[in-house]
């Protein structure tokens, strides 16, 4: 599996649809999801799966009124029963075979996040779906994973939680030996990084795309909370010892950048897992999700010096984290196929 960071293609959105996901404040995610196409569709493609010809339709005039309906925005009639395109979407991986690259889809099993959200029939699919579309081999490793559970450096090394990846609701017949060993047949990595809990509000219970991101080969930026008194206190700062003790694959230690979390946000009486950590790498840009002023303006300086050769663009999501996830959990990256 490419790093993040390598060439891309293009980007996969599943456009939202689900007003349920964002109750009482669906009205201002397309306009959210258009501004990211605008910013995307700058730098690489952007393809948008859509339930059919009506939504196709409205979608193109929401793009229009923002400036967003470049040459690069591409539309696919895959219907979805949500919009978080991270988890269900095709997670690509490349081989070298006789002097050339070959690239291959990975449908895991999706369910939801433990069965928290049914029905997921539709979004189970589609990775199987543009498979066929484009004539791309797609393979069924036979467990249940969501790509914002991990992050891959490119050489061989994975991060992922242990309360994530070893939670009963996902693979209850599956231990963590046999967890890994998936994981390095199917995603062609060899040292598996186990951190521990998620950050409070995460409905995924614990996806790494929320706390600690390779930004390098040899780099990771990890989110930390600063007052003692915050529940993500403890468990970030748990995290952070373990990664100051982590080697990569070729056995040496792991350069750790700290970023901060926002103040803590609220909706309805419900803590939401804002963060930093879920930007989303693509070709020339690193879009952020924005919350907070002050915190907005120290996170976007760190991950402008962590990515001197792109443009990294801060957006608001202060409503789209109502929906608990951002910008990484609603892409999905086709990296670009490269000689070898």
């Amino acid at each position: 599996m490419p790093a993040e960071w390598e060439p891309h293609r293009g980007t996969w959105l599943s456009w939202p649809h689900k007003e349920a996901s964002w109750p009482g404040k669906f009205g201002p995610v397309p306009g959210i999801f258009a501004r990211m196409v605008r910013v995307l569709g700058g730098h690489e493609e952007v393809h948008i799966n859509v339930a059919g010809p009506a939504m196709e339709a409205d979608v193109c005039r929401l793009l229009a009124d923002e400036g967003a309906d470049s040459g690069n925005v591409f539309f696919h009639h895959n219907p979805t029963n949500d919009a978080w395109c991270r988890d269900h979407g095709p997670i690509f991986v490349h081989r070298q075979d006789g002097g050339r690259t070959e690239e291959a889809i990975l449908d895991w099993g999706y369910n939801a996040w433990g069965g928290k959200y049914p029905p997921y029939d539709l979004d189970d699919v589609v990775p199987s779906r543009i498979g066929g579309e484009f004539g791309i081999p797609v393979h069924h490793p036979g467990m249940i994973l969501e790509g914002g559970s991990i992050d891959v450096n490119g050489k061989g090394s994975l991060l992922t939680t242990e309360a994530c990846l070893l939670n009963p609701n996902r693979n209850p017949q599956l231990d963590r030996a046999a967890i890994e060993d998936s994981l390095r047949r199917h995603l062609g990595v060899s040292h598996i990084l186990w951190l521990g809990d998620g950050i409070v509000g995460d409905d995924t219970d614990g996806h790494v795309d929320d706390l600690t991101r390779f930004v390098d080969p040899t780099t990771v930026a990890t989110v930390v909370e600063e007052d003692p008194a915050d529940e993500n206190y403890e468990p970030l700062q748990e995290n952070l010892e373990r990664l100051h003790a982590m080697r990569d694959q070729d056995g040496n230690p792991l350069r750790v950048v700290t970023l901060p979390m926002p103040r803590p946000m609220y909706q309805d009486g419900q803590r939401l897992p804002a963060s930093y950590a879920n930007f989303y790498i693509a070709n020339g840009v690193v879009l952020v999700p924005t919350y907070d002023p002050e915190r907005d303006s120290e996170a976007l300086g760190i991950l402008r010096s962590l990515f001197p050769g792109r443009e990294v663009v801060g957006i608001d999501c202060t409503d789209l984290v109502w929906g608990l996830g951002a910008f990484h959990c609603v892409t999905q990256q086709w990296p670009r196929l490269m000689s070898p």
